[in-house]
């Protein structure tokens, strides 16, 4: 009896974003008017979890550029290589400390799911936001229970 060697799962590909479909961020609003508008800049977001949603949807639509402006210039990465066998699937926000107009530092503790070569997965992450000449900045995260 002869076996087949399994073939690689490849991912179902994404839905389009466009300006008109809804955010992949979760929030009851067309990409254009909700993440879309900081990705193209010139608006930022003005609260850390609406940073946090709307670098959720830069990796949604592969926008790296955007990841690495709203990164705080100490903690960047030279580049990033967003990786195309990843699918995000959905954000959950599960809490958030400060992070509004009136803080400088904030958290957001979120999980998002995603589907890796076939395979569905979630990332648990706790994040800490700044501010760096007046816009919300990702700092860095650990990841509870890892």
């Amino acid at each position: 009896m002869s076996r087949r060697k399994p073939r690689p799962r490849t991912p179902a590909p994404a839905p389009a974003v466009t300006a008109g479909t809804p955010c992949p961020c979760g929030l009851d609003a067309p990409y254009g008017a909700c993440c879309g508008r900081f990705h193209a800049g010139p608006a930022t977001a003005p609260t850390a979890v609406l940073l946090m949603r709307s670098r959720y949807a830069a990796f949604v639509v592969g926008d790296a550029p955007y990841l690495l402006r709203t990164w705080a210039p100490e903690t960047r990465p030279g580049t990033l290589d967003l990786d195309p066998g990843t699918r995000w699937t959905g954000l959950e926000i599960e809490a958030v400390t400060d992070g509004t107009a009136f803080h400088q530092r904030g958290t957001v503790t979120f999980t998002a799911r995603y589907v890796h070569d076939g395979e569905p997965g979630s990332l648990h992450e706790h994040s800490r936001f700044t501010r760096h000449d007046g816009a919300w900045v990702y700092v860095d995260g650990d990841f509870p229970g890892a």
